[in-house]
Protein backbone atom coordinates (compact mmCIF):
# COMPACT_ATOMS: atom_id res chain seq x y z
CA UNK A 1 0.00 0.00 0.00
CA UNK A 2 1.55 3.37 -1.04
CA UNK A 3 1.68 6.38 1.29
CA UNK A 4 -1.37 8.07 -0.27
CA UNK A 5 -3.53 4.94 0.13
CA UNK A 6 -2.34 4.53 3.74
CA UNK A 7 -3.39 8.10 4.59
CA UNK A 8 -6.75 7.63 2.86
CA UNK A 9 -7.40 4.40 4.78
CA UNK A 10 -6.53 6.02 8.13
CA UNK A 11 -8.82 8.98 7.40
CA UNK A 12 -11.69 6.67 6.39
CA UNK A 13 -11.25 4.50 9.51
CA UNK A 14 -11.19 7.57 11.73
CA UNK A 15 -14.37 8.85 10.09
CA UNK A 16 -16.16 5.55 10.68
CA UNK A 17 -15.10 5.49 14.34
CA UNK A 18 -16.13 9.06 14.82
CA UNK A 19 -19.48 8.38 13.21
CA UNK A 20 -20.06 5.45 15.54
CA UNK A 21 -19.10 7.47 18.58
CA UNK A 22 -21.35 10.34 17.55
CA UNK A 23 -24.29 8.15 16.52
CA UNK A 24 -27.38 8.89 18.61
CA UNK A 25 -28.07 6.32 21.31
CA UNK A 26 -31.01 4.10 20.28
CA UNK A 27 -34.29 4.05 22.16
CA UNK A 28 -33.82 1.77 25.19
CA UNK A 29 -34.90 -1.82 24.88
CA UNK A 30 -37.35 -3.33 27.31
CA UNK A 31 -35.36 -6.56 27.51
CA UNK A 32 -31.71 -7.51 26.93
CA UNK A 33 -29.91 -10.85 27.00
CA UNK A 34 -26.14 -10.49 27.13
CA UNK A 35 -22.90 -12.43 27.57
CA UNK A 36 -24.20 -15.57 25.91
CA UNK A 37 -23.39 -17.68 22.90
CA UNK A 38 -26.20 -16.99 20.45
CA UNK A 39 -26.75 -19.36 17.54
CA UNK A 40 -29.22 -17.24 15.60
CA UNK A 41 -30.13 -19.40 12.55
CA UNK A 42 -29.83 -16.11 10.61
CA UNK A 43 -27.08 -16.35 7.95
CA UNK A 44 -26.63 -12.56 8.05
CA UNK A 45 -25.52 -12.75 11.71
CA UNK A 46 -24.99 -16.46 12.47
CA UNK A 47 -23.53 -15.95 15.94
CA UNK A 48 -23.78 -13.18 18.51
CA UNK A 49 -23.23 -12.40 22.18
CA UNK A 50 -26.34 -10.41 22.99
CA UNK A 51 -29.87 -9.53 21.94
CA UNK A 52 -32.19 -6.59 22.59
CA UNK A 53 -35.98 -6.60 22.41
CA UNK A 54 -38.55 -3.85 22.59
CA UNK A 55 -41.96 -5.16 23.48
CA UNK A 56 -42.27 -8.61 21.92
CA UNK A 57 -39.94 -8.02 18.95
CA UNK A 58 -36.18 -8.24 18.50
CA UNK A 59 -34.59 -4.83 17.77
CA UNK A 60 -30.90 -5.73 17.72
CA UNK A 61 -28.55 -8.71 17.71
CA UNK A 62 -24.79 -8.33 18.06
CA UNK A 63 -21.84 -8.14 20.42
CA UNK A 64 -22.30 -7.42 24.11
CA UNK A 65 -20.75 -3.99 23.54
CA UNK A 66 -23.13 -3.16 20.69
CA UNK A 67 -26.21 -4.24 22.61
CA UNK A 68 -25.12 -2.37 25.76
CA UNK A 69 -26.19 0.84 23.99
CA UNK A 70 -29.83 -0.41 24.17
CA UNK A 71 -29.80 -0.66 27.96
CA UNK A 72 -31.75 2.07 29.75
CA UNK A 73 -32.80 2.57 33.36
CA UNK A 74 -35.96 0.46 32.88
CA UNK A 75 -34.46 -2.29 30.74
CA UNK A 76 -34.61 -5.82 32.13
CA UNK A 77 -31.13 -7.30 31.66
CA UNK A 78 -30.17 -10.95 32.02
CA UNK A 79 -26.52 -12.00 32.04
CA UNK A 80 -26.41 -15.46 30.45
CA UNK A 81 -22.90 -16.12 31.77
CA UNK A 82 -21.86 -17.88 28.58
CA UNK A 83 -24.93 -20.10 28.17
CA UNK A 84 -26.23 -21.13 24.75
CA UNK A 85 -29.16 -19.12 23.39
CA UNK A 86 -31.09 -20.23 20.32
CA UNK A 87 -34.32 -19.25 18.61
CA UNK A 88 -37.29 -20.44 20.64
CA UNK A 89 -37.77 -24.15 20.10
CA UNK A 90 -40.89 -25.19 18.23
CA UNK A 91 -42.41 -28.63 18.70
CA UNK A 92 -44.14 -29.20 15.36
CA UNK A 93 -46.30 -32.07 16.57
CA UNK A 94 -47.65 -32.78 20.02
CA UNK A 95 -51.07 -33.18 21.62
CA UNK A 96 -51.44 -30.18 23.91
CA UNK A 97 -54.59 -31.16 25.80
CA UNK A 98 -53.36 -34.74 26.18
CA UNK A 99 -50.13 -33.42 27.72
CA UNK A 100 -52.21 -31.70 30.39
CA UNK A 101 -54.57 -34.61 30.83
CA UNK A 102 -51.63 -36.97 31.33
CA UNK A 103 -50.83 -35.03 34.49
CA UNK A 104 -54.25 -35.93 35.88
CA UNK A 105 -54.12 -39.68 35.20
CA UNK A 106 -51.90 -42.66 35.95
CA UNK A 107 -48.43 -42.35 34.41
CA UNK A 108 -47.71 -45.75 32.87
CA UNK A 109 -44.58 -44.76 30.95
CA UNK A 110 -42.17 -46.47 33.34
CA UNK A 111 -44.06 -49.65 34.22
CA UNK A 112 -42.08 -52.84 33.72
CA UNK A 113 -44.96 -55.24 33.14
CA UNK A 114 -48.71 -55.87 33.26
CA UNK A 115 -48.57 -56.88 36.93
CA UNK A 116 -47.31 -53.40 37.87
CA UNK A 117 -50.18 -51.81 35.97
CA UNK A 118 -52.74 -53.93 37.80
CA UNK A 119 -51.13 -52.96 41.12
CA UNK A 120 -51.22 -49.25 40.24
CA UNK A 121 -54.92 -49.46 39.37
CA UNK A 122 -55.63 -51.36 42.60
CA UNK A 123 -53.97 -48.55 44.55
CA UNK A 124 -55.93 -45.89 42.64
CA UNK A 125 -59.21 -47.65 43.41
CA UNK A 126 -58.61 -47.12 47.14
CA UNK A 127 -58.96 -43.35 46.75
CA UNK A 128 -61.59 -43.27 43.99
CA UNK A 129 -65.34 -43.31 44.55
CA UNK A 130 -67.21 -46.22 42.91
CA UNK A 131 -68.37 -45.33 39.42
CA UNK A 132 -65.67 -42.70 38.88
CA UNK A 133 -63.44 -43.55 35.87
CA UNK A 134 -59.76 -44.34 36.32
CA UNK A 135 -57.56 -43.49 33.36
CA UNK A 136 -53.91 -43.84 32.54
CA UNK A 137 -51.52 -43.54 29.62
CA UNK A 138 -48.05 -44.56 28.55
CA UNK A 139 -47.83 -48.37 28.63
CA UNK A 140 -46.06 -50.17 25.81
CA UNK A 141 -46.10 -53.95 25.74
CA UNK A 142 -42.84 -54.12 23.76
CA UNK A 143 -41.04 -52.41 26.65
CA UNK A 144 -42.26 -54.82 29.34
CA UNK A 145 -39.81 -57.28 30.87
CA UNK A 146 -42.19 -60.21 30.45
CA UNK A 147 -45.15 -61.20 28.32
CA UNK A 148 -48.44 -61.05 30.28
CA UNK A 149 -50.32 -64.28 30.93
CA UNK A 150 -52.86 -64.88 29.59
CA UNK A 151 -52.50 -62.82 26.40
CA UNK A 152 -53.56 -62.60 22.76
CA UNK A 153 -50.76 -61.49 20.41
CA UNK A 154 -48.94 -60.06 23.41
CA UNK A 155 -51.93 -58.06 24.67
CA UNK A 156 -53.10 -58.86 28.23
CA UNK A 157 -56.52 -60.28 29.02
CA UNK A 158 -58.53 -58.00 31.32
CA UNK A 159 -59.34 -60.49 34.11
CA UNK A 160 -56.70 -59.39 36.64
CA UNK A 161 -57.46 -55.72 35.98
CA UNK A 162 -61.21 -56.24 36.36
CA UNK A 163 -60.73 -58.14 39.61
CA UNK A 164 -59.12 -55.14 41.34
CA UNK A 165 -61.53 -52.57 39.89
CA UNK A 166 -65.02 -54.09 39.81
CA UNK A 167 -66.89 -50.82 40.39
CA UNK A 168 -64.75 -48.30 38.46
CA UNK A 169 -64.49 -48.18 34.66
CA UNK A 170 -60.80 -48.29 33.71
CA UNK A 171 -59.29 -47.23 30.39
CA UNK A 172 -55.51 -47.29 29.95
CA UNK A 173 -54.14 -45.79 26.74
CA UNK A 174 -51.06 -47.06 24.92
CA UNK A 175 -48.08 -44.69 24.73
CA UNK A 176 -48.84 -44.10 21.04
CA UNK A 177 -52.50 -43.33 21.70
CA UNK A 178 -53.46 -45.95 19.12
CA UNK A 179 -54.72 -48.68 21.41
CA UNK A 180 -56.32 -48.99 24.84
CA UNK A 181 -56.85 -51.57 27.57
CA UNK A 182 -60.16 -51.62 29.42
CA UNK A 183 -61.68 -53.51 32.33
CA UNK A 184 -65.02 -55.30 32.47
CA UNK A 185 -66.82 -52.30 33.95
CA UNK A 186 -65.77 -50.02 31.10
CA UNK A 187 -66.89 -52.61 28.55
CA UNK A 188 -70.18 -53.09 30.40
CA UNK A 189 -70.95 -49.35 30.39
CA UNK A 190 -70.13 -49.19 26.68
CA UNK A 191 -72.17 -52.33 25.92
CA UNK A 192 -69.18 -54.19 24.44
CA UNK A 193 -69.90 -57.92 24.06
CA UNK A 194 -68.73 -60.85 21.98
CA UNK A 195 -71.27 -59.81 19.36
CA UNK A 196 -69.93 -56.26 18.98
CA UNK A 197 -68.44 -55.99 15.47
CA UNK A 198 -65.15 -54.31 14.63
CA UNK A 199 -65.62 -50.73 13.42
CA UNK A 200 -64.04 -49.58 10.16
CA UNK A 201 -60.36 -48.93 10.78
CA UNK A 202 -60.30 -50.64 14.17
CA UNK A 203 -60.24 -53.97 15.96
CA UNK A 204 -61.68 -55.38 19.18
CA UNK A 205 -59.16 -58.05 20.13
CA UNK A 206 -60.91 -61.28 21.13
CA UNK A 207 -59.80 -64.64 22.47
CA UNK A 208 -60.24 -68.01 20.78
CA UNK A 209 -63.85 -68.16 21.99
CA UNK A 210 -64.67 -64.74 20.57
CA UNK A 211 -64.72 -62.90 23.89
CA UNK A 212 -63.27 -59.34 24.06
CA UNK A 213 -60.06 -59.43 26.09
CA UNK A 214 -60.22 -55.70 26.88
CA UNK A 215 -57.77 -54.53 24.19
CA UNK A 216 -58.99 -52.11 21.53
CA UNK A 217 -57.03 -50.95 18.47
CA UNK A 218 -57.34 -47.66 16.60
CA UNK A 219 -60.97 -46.58 15.94
CA UNK A 220 -62.30 -49.36 18.20
CA UNK A 221 -61.12 -47.28 21.16
CA UNK A 222 -64.06 -44.98 20.57
CA UNK A 223 -66.45 -47.83 21.31
CA UNK A 224 -65.12 -48.53 24.80
CA UNK A 225 -64.82 -44.83 25.65
CA UNK A 226 -68.50 -44.32 24.96
CA UNK A 227 -69.65 -45.05 28.51
CA UNK A 228 -67.09 -42.75 30.12
CA UNK A 229 -67.79 -39.98 27.59
CA UNK A 230 -71.49 -40.16 28.38
CA UNK A 231 -70.77 -39.76 32.09
CA UNK A 232 -68.47 -36.82 31.36
CA UNK A 233 -71.13 -35.05 29.32
CA UNK A 234 -73.53 -35.24 32.26
CA UNK A 235 -71.33 -32.83 34.22
CA UNK A 236 -72.23 -29.15 34.13
CA UNK A 237 -70.70 -26.81 31.58
CA UNK A 238 -68.94 -25.00 34.42
CA UNK A 239 -67.36 -28.23 35.69
CA UNK A 240 -66.13 -29.16 32.22
CA UNK A 241 -64.74 -25.66 31.62
CA UNK A 242 -62.88 -25.68 34.96
CA UNK A 243 -61.27 -29.05 34.25
CA UNK A 244 -60.32 -28.08 30.68
CA UNK A 245 -58.72 -24.87 31.92
CA UNK A 246 -56.69 -26.84 34.43
CA UNK A 247 -55.58 -29.19 31.65
CA UNK A 248 -54.44 -26.23 29.50
CA UNK A 249 -52.56 -24.67 32.41
CA UNK A 250 -50.73 -27.94 33.14
CA UNK A 251 -49.81 -28.40 29.48
CA UNK A 252 -48.64 -24.80 29.18
CA UNK A 253 -46.42 -25.11 32.25
CA UNK A 254 -44.94 -28.39 31.02
CA UNK A 255 -44.11 -27.07 27.55
CA UNK A 256 -42.50 -23.88 28.83
CA UNK A 257 -40.39 -25.82 31.34
CA UNK A 258 -38.95 -27.81 28.44
CA UNK A 259 -37.88 -24.76 26.44
CA UNK A 260 -40.78 -24.75 23.98
CA UNK A 261 -42.02 -21.35 22.86
CA UNK A 262 -44.40 -22.67 20.18
CA UNK A 263 -46.18 -25.98 19.60
CA UNK A 264 -48.17 -27.62 16.82
CA UNK A 265 -51.31 -29.03 18.44
CA UNK A 266 -51.95 -32.09 16.29
CA UNK A 267 -55.69 -32.48 16.16
CA UNK A 268 -58.40 -30.75 18.21
CA UNK A 269 -61.99 -29.70 17.62
CA UNK A 270 -63.29 -26.15 17.28
CA UNK A 271 -64.57 -26.06 20.87
CA UNK A 272 -60.98 -26.46 22.07
CA UNK A 273 -59.89 -23.60 19.83
CA UNK A 274 -62.53 -21.42 21.47
CA UNK A 275 -61.15 -22.38 24.90
CA UNK A 276 -57.66 -21.37 23.74
CA UNK A 277 -59.03 -18.05 22.51
CA UNK A 278 -60.63 -17.30 25.87
CA UNK A 279 -57.44 -18.08 27.76
CA UNK A 280 -55.29 -16.07 25.33
CA UNK A 281 -57.63 -13.10 25.72
CA UNK A 282 -57.17 -13.38 29.50
CA UNK A 283 -53.38 -13.61 29.19
CA UNK A 284 -53.37 -17.14 30.63
CA UNK A 285 -51.63 -19.02 27.82
CA UNK A 286 -47.88 -18.53 27.52
CA UNK A 287 -46.81 -20.89 24.73
CA UNK A 288 -47.82 -20.11 21.15
CA UNK A 289 -50.04 -22.67 19.40
CA UNK A 290 -50.43 -23.68 15.76
CA UNK A 291 -53.71 -25.62 15.76
CA UNK A 292 -54.49 -28.54 13.45
CA UNK A 293 -58.25 -29.00 13.21
CA UNK A 294 -59.78 -32.46 13.54
CA UNK A 295 -63.19 -31.59 12.15
CA UNK A 296 -65.08 -33.10 9.23
CA UNK A 297 -64.37 -31.76 5.76
CA UNK A 298 -68.01 -30.66 5.56
CA UNK A 299 -67.83 -28.59 8.76
CA UNK A 300 -64.53 -27.03 7.74
CA UNK A 301 -65.90 -26.06 4.32
CA UNK A 302 -68.99 -24.51 5.94
CA UNK A 303 -66.92 -22.52 8.46
CA UNK A 304 -63.68 -21.88 6.55
CA UNK A 305 -63.87 -18.09 6.64
CA UNK A 306 -64.62 -17.93 10.36
CA UNK A 307 -62.25 -20.66 11.48
CA UNK A 308 -59.09 -19.83 9.56
CA UNK A 309 -56.87 -17.34 11.40
CA UNK A 310 -53.25 -16.29 11.74
CA UNK A 311 -51.57 -14.36 14.52
CA UNK A 312 -54.50 -14.36 16.94
CA UNK A 313 -53.75 -12.67 20.27
CA UNK A 314 -50.39 -11.07 19.45
CA UNK A 315 -49.27 -14.09 17.43
CA UNK A 316 -50.29 -16.60 20.10
CA UNK A 317 -52.43 -18.82 17.87
CA UNK A 318 -52.91 -19.73 14.23
CA UNK A 319 -55.53 -22.04 12.72
CA UNK A 320 -54.95 -22.95 9.08
CA UNK A 321 -54.34 -26.69 9.09
CA UNK A 322 -56.56 -29.79 8.81
CA UNK A 323 -55.40 -32.97 10.57
CA UNK A 324 -56.24 -36.49 9.40
CA UNK A 325 -55.11 -40.05 10.28
CA UNK A 326 -54.83 -42.57 7.47
CA UNK A 327 -53.38 -45.36 9.63
CA UNK A 328 -52.38 -46.28 13.16
CA UNK A 329 -49.11 -46.90 14.97
CA UNK A 330 -46.42 -49.55 14.52
CA UNK A 331 -46.37 -50.70 18.16
CA UNK A 332 -49.94 -52.09 18.21
CA UNK A 333 -49.51 -53.18 14.56
CA UNK A 334 -51.89 -50.51 13.31
CA UNK A 335 -49.47 -48.90 10.85
CA UNK A 336 -50.64 -49.64 7.29
CA UNK A 337 -47.93 -51.60 5.43
CA UNK A 338 -47.37 -52.67 1.84
CA UNK A 339 -46.33 -56.14 3.04
CA UNK A 340 -47.38 -58.10 6.14
CA UNK A 341 -45.77 -57.55 9.51
CA UNK A 342 -42.64 -59.56 10.10
CA UNK A 343 -44.04 -60.81 13.42
CA UNK A 344 -47.71 -61.17 12.40
CA UNK A 345 -47.99 -62.52 8.86
CA UNK A 346 -51.79 -62.25 8.87
CA UNK A 347 -51.78 -58.45 9.16
CA UNK A 348 -50.73 -55.44 7.10
CA UNK A 349 -52.13 -52.97 9.63
CA UNK A 350 -55.18 -50.72 9.47
CA UNK A 351 -56.46 -48.00 7.17
CA UNK A 352 -58.23 -45.76 9.70
CA UNK A 353 -59.75 -43.24 7.27
CA UNK A 354 -60.99 -44.23 3.84
CA UNK A 355 -59.26 -43.04 0.70
CA UNK A 356 -62.53 -41.46 -0.45
CA UNK A 357 -62.81 -39.39 2.75
CA UNK A 358 -59.14 -38.42 2.47
CA UNK A 359 -59.61 -37.25 -1.13
CA UNK A 360 -62.61 -35.16 -0.14
CA UNK A 361 -60.63 -33.59 2.70
CA UNK A 362 -57.82 -32.79 0.27
CA UNK A 363 -60.32 -31.07 -2.04
CA UNK A 364 -61.76 -28.97 0.78
CA UNK A 365 -58.28 -28.07 2.01
CA UNK A 366 -56.87 -26.94 -1.32
CA UNK A 367 -60.00 -25.05 -2.39
CA UNK A 368 -60.29 -23.21 0.93
CA UNK A 369 -56.64 -22.39 1.52
CA UNK A 370 -55.99 -24.87 4.32
CA UNK A 371 -52.81 -26.82 4.86
CA UNK A 372 -53.38 -30.59 5.11
CA UNK A 373 -51.46 -32.66 7.65
CA UNK A 374 -51.92 -36.43 7.57
CA UNK A 375 -50.77 -38.93 10.16
CA UNK A 376 -49.06 -41.69 8.15
CA UNK A 377 -46.66 -44.17 9.72
CA UNK A 378 -46.59 -47.30 7.53
CA UNK A 379 -45.13 -47.38 4.01
CA UNK A 380 -48.55 -48.06 2.46
CA UNK A 381 -50.09 -45.17 4.41
CA UNK A 382 -47.34 -42.81 3.24
CA UNK A 383 -47.66 -43.91 -0.39
CA UNK A 384 -51.44 -43.51 -0.39
CA UNK A 385 -51.12 -40.06 1.20
CA UNK A 386 -48.50 -38.91 -1.30
CA UNK A 387 -50.73 -40.15 -4.12
CA UNK A 388 -53.70 -38.17 -2.77
CA UNK A 389 -51.56 -35.04 -2.36
CA UNK A 390 -50.04 -35.37 -5.84
CA UNK A 391 -53.48 -35.73 -7.44
CA UNK A 392 -54.80 -32.68 -5.56
CA UNK A 393 -51.80 -30.59 -6.62
CA UNK A 394 -52.15 -31.70 -10.25
CA UNK A 395 -55.85 -30.79 -10.36
CA UNK A 396 -55.14 -27.33 -8.91
CA UNK A 397 -51.98 -26.16 -10.70
CA UNK A 398 -52.71 -22.55 -9.76
CA UNK A 399 -52.25 -23.30 -6.05
CA UNK A 400 -48.67 -22.70 -4.95
CA UNK A 401 -46.61 -22.90 -1.74
CA UNK A 402 -49.06 -25.31 -0.11
CA UNK A 403 -46.64 -26.91 2.39
CA UNK A 404 -48.85 -29.93 2.99
CA UNK A 405 -47.39 -32.24 5.60
CA UNK A 406 -47.13 -35.88 6.49
CA UNK A 407 -47.02 -36.34 10.24
CA UNK A 408 -44.51 -39.01 11.37
CA UNK A 409 -43.50 -40.40 7.92
CA UNK A 410 -41.77 -43.13 9.89
CA UNK A 411 -41.59 -46.00 7.43
CA UNK A 412 -41.22 -45.32 3.72
CA UNK A 413 -40.75 -47.45 0.64
CA UNK A 414 -37.47 -46.40 -1.05
CA UNK A 415 -39.41 -45.41 -4.19
CA UNK A 416 -41.46 -42.89 -2.20
CA UNK A 417 -38.73 -41.13 -0.23
CA UNK A 418 -37.73 -38.71 -3.05
CA UNK A 419 -41.37 -37.74 -3.60
CA UNK A 420 -41.40 -35.53 -0.49
CA UNK A 421 -38.85 -33.12 -1.92
CA UNK A 422 -40.27 -33.34 -5.44
CA UNK A 423 -43.82 -32.53 -4.31
CA UNK A 424 -42.81 -30.03 -1.62
CA UNK A 425 -44.40 -32.18 1.10
CA UNK A 426 -43.02 -31.49 4.59
CA UNK A 427 -41.92 -34.50 6.64
CA UNK A 428 -43.12 -33.62 10.15
CA UNK A 429 -41.17 -36.24 12.08
CA UNK A 430 -40.35 -36.96 15.71
CA UNK A 431 -36.74 -38.06 15.96
CA UNK A 432 -37.12 -39.45 19.45
CA UNK A 433 -39.46 -42.14 18.09
CA UNK A 434 -36.50 -43.63 16.22
CA UNK A 435 -34.44 -44.34 19.33
CA UNK A 436 -37.41 -45.10 21.56
CA UNK A 437 -38.98 -47.57 19.10
CA UNK A 438 -35.74 -48.85 17.59
CA UNK A 439 -35.38 -51.96 19.78
CA UNK A 440 -38.60 -53.47 18.42
CA UNK A 441 -38.88 -51.92 14.92
CA UNK A 442 -36.82 -54.82 13.53
CA UNK A 443 -39.37 -57.26 14.97
CA UNK A 444 -42.20 -55.51 13.15
CA UNK A 445 -40.48 -54.77 9.83
CA UNK A 446 -37.49 -57.07 9.56
CA UNK A 447 -33.93 -55.77 8.98
CA UNK A 448 -34.22 -55.06 5.25
CA UNK A 449 -37.35 -52.89 5.44
CA UNK A 450 -36.03 -51.15 8.56
CA UNK A 451 -32.74 -50.20 6.93
CA UNK A 452 -34.30 -49.09 3.65
CA UNK A 453 -37.23 -47.15 5.02
CA UNK A 454 -37.26 -46.43 8.76
CA UNK A 455 -36.70 -42.83 9.90
CA UNK A 456 -34.94 -41.77 6.70
CA UNK A 457 -33.79 -38.29 7.74
CA UNK A 458 -30.56 -38.17 5.74
CA UNK A 459 -32.18 -39.45 2.56
CA UNK A 460 -35.13 -37.09 2.89
CA UNK A 461 -32.89 -34.07 3.44
CA UNK A 462 -30.53 -35.03 0.63
CA UNK A 463 -33.45 -35.40 -1.80
CA UNK A 464 -34.77 -31.93 -0.98
CA UNK A 465 -37.38 -32.48 1.73
CA UNK A 466 -37.94 -30.15 4.66
CA UNK A 467 -38.01 -31.96 8.03
CA UNK A 468 -39.64 -30.38 11.06
CA UNK A 469 -39.14 -32.03 14.44
CA UNK A 470 -41.25 -32.68 17.52
CA UNK A 471 -42.03 -35.07 20.35
CA UNK A 472 -45.59 -36.31 19.73
CA UNK A 473 -46.10 -35.78 23.48
CA UNK A 474 -47.49 -37.38 25.54
CA UNK A 475 -46.46 -40.36 23.38
CA UNK A 476 -42.94 -39.26 24.35
CA UNK A 477 -42.09 -36.73 27.09
CA UNK A 478 -42.35 -33.03 26.24
CA UNK A 479 -38.60 -32.57 25.94
CA UNK A 480 -36.87 -31.48 22.77
CA UNK A 481 -33.35 -32.25 24.00
CA UNK A 482 -33.75 -36.05 23.71
CA UNK A 483 -35.20 -35.40 20.25
CA UNK A 484 -32.18 -33.32 19.29
CA UNK A 485 -29.87 -36.05 20.60
CA UNK A 486 -31.78 -38.74 18.70
CA UNK A 487 -31.52 -36.65 15.53
CA UNK A 488 -27.73 -36.48 15.63
CA UNK A 489 -26.78 -39.75 17.40
CA UNK A 490 -29.69 -42.17 16.74
CA UNK A 491 -28.51 -44.05 19.84
CA UNK A 492 -30.88 -46.34 21.70
CA UNK A 493 -30.77 -46.93 25.46
CA UNK A 494 -28.26 -49.75 25.12
CA UNK A 495 -25.85 -47.42 23.29
CA UNK A 496 -26.21 -48.97 19.85
CA UNK A 497 -27.11 -46.71 16.95
CA UNK A 498 -30.15 -47.33 14.77
CA UNK A 499 -28.76 -47.17 11.20
CA UNK A 500 -26.57 -44.11 11.99
CA UNK A 501 -26.00 -43.22 8.33
CA UNK A 502 -29.43 -41.54 8.44
CA UNK A 503 -28.45 -39.09 11.22
CA UNK A 504 -28.72 -35.30 10.94
CA UNK A 505 -25.93 -32.84 11.63
CA UNK A 506 -26.35 -30.68 14.72
CA UNK A 507 -27.12 -27.67 12.53
CA UNK A 508 -29.82 -29.64 10.71
CA UNK A 509 -31.27 -30.86 13.99
CA UNK A 510 -31.48 -27.32 15.42
CA UNK A 511 -32.99 -26.11 12.16
CA UNK A 512 -35.64 -28.82 12.37
CA UNK A 513 -36.74 -27.39 15.72
CA UNK A 514 -36.53 -23.73 14.69
CA UNK A 515 -36.54 -22.42 11.10
CA UNK A 516 -37.97 -25.57 9.53
CA UNK A 517 -40.63 -25.85 12.21
CA UNK A 518 -41.59 -22.21 11.63
CA UNK A 519 -41.68 -22.83 7.86
CA UNK A 520 -43.95 -25.84 8.38
CA UNK A 521 -46.44 -23.52 10.10
CA UNK A 522 -46.12 -20.62 7.58
CA UNK A 523 -44.45 -18.55 10.30
CA UNK A 524 -40.84 -18.25 9.16
CA UNK A 525 -41.28 -14.47 8.80
CA UNK A 526 -41.90 -14.07 12.55
CA UNK A 527 -40.21 -17.11 14.13
CA UNK A 528 -37.39 -19.58 13.71
CA UNK A 529 -34.37 -17.27 13.86
CA UNK A 530 -33.06 -14.52 16.13
CA UNK A 531 -33.45 -11.75 13.56
CA UNK A 532 -34.38 -8.10 13.90
CA UNK A 533 -38.13 -7.70 13.53
CA UNK A 534 -39.01 -11.25 14.55
CA UNK A 535 -40.64 -12.29 17.80
CA UNK A 536 -38.33 -12.29 20.81
CA UNK A 537 -38.76 -16.00 21.47
CA UNK A 538 -35.57 -17.50 22.89
CA UNK A 539 -34.56 -20.82 24.43
CA UNK A 540 -31.49 -20.78 26.68
CA UNK A 541 -29.71 -24.02 27.57
CA UNK A 542 -27.21 -24.84 30.31
CA UNK A 543 -24.89 -26.60 27.87
CA UNK A 544 -23.66 -25.83 24.35
CA UNK A 545 -25.27 -28.72 22.52
CA UNK A 546 -23.76 -27.50 19.25
CA UNK A 547 -20.16 -28.19 20.31
CA UNK A 548 -20.09 -30.37 23.43
CA UNK A 549 -19.18 -34.07 23.15
CA UNK A 550 -22.13 -35.90 21.62
CA UNK A 551 -22.83 -38.08 24.66
CA UNK A 552 -23.12 -34.96 26.86
CA UNK A 553 -26.06 -33.56 24.89
CA UNK A 554 -28.72 -35.35 26.99
CA UNK A 555 -27.44 -33.67 30.17
CA UNK A 556 -28.29 -30.19 28.85
CA UNK A 557 -31.18 -28.47 30.63
CA UNK A 558 -33.39 -25.49 29.92
CA UNK A 559 -32.18 -22.41 31.77
CA UNK A 560 -34.73 -19.89 30.41
CA UNK A 561 -37.77 -19.97 28.16
CA UNK A 562 -38.53 -16.52 26.80
CA UNK A 563 -41.70 -15.75 24.84
CA UNK A 564 -42.18 -12.30 23.35
CA UNK A 565 -39.40 -10.78 25.43
CA UNK A 566 -40.77 -12.16 28.71
CA UNK A 567 -39.21 -14.87 30.84
CA UNK A 568 -41.94 -17.48 31.28
CA UNK A 569 -39.68 -20.19 32.71
CA UNK A 570 -36.45 -19.99 34.68
CA UNK A 571 -34.53 -22.99 35.99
Amino acid sequence: MNAFKKIAFIVLAAAVLAGTACAPKPEPATFVLTNGKFVTMDPAVPEAQALAARGDKIVAVGTAKEIARYIGPETEVIDLEGKLATPGWIDSHLHFMSVGQSKLSLDLTKVKNWDEIVAMVAEAVKSTEPGIPITGRGWHQEKWDKVPEPNVNGMPVHNALSAVSPDNPVILTHASGHSSLANAKAMELSKITAKTPDPAGGEIIKDAKGRPIGAFLETAQGLVRFGISRAYQQRTAEEREAENRKVVELADRECLSKGLTSVGDAGVGWSTVELYKRMIDEGKLGVRINVMLSESAKRIEENAAAWKMSGYGADHMSVHTIKRLIDGALGPRGAWLLEPYEDLATSTGLNTESIEVMKETARVAIENGFQLSTHAIGDRANRETLDIYEAAFASHPDKKDLRWRIEHAQHLHPADTPRFGKLGVIASMQAVHCTSDGPWVLKRLGPKRAEEGAYMWRTLIDTGAVISNGTDAPVEPVDAIPGFYSSVARKMKDGTAFFPAQAMTREEALKSYTLNAAFAAFEENIKGSLSVGKLADVTVLTKDIMTCPEDEIPSAEVAYTIVGGKVLYKK
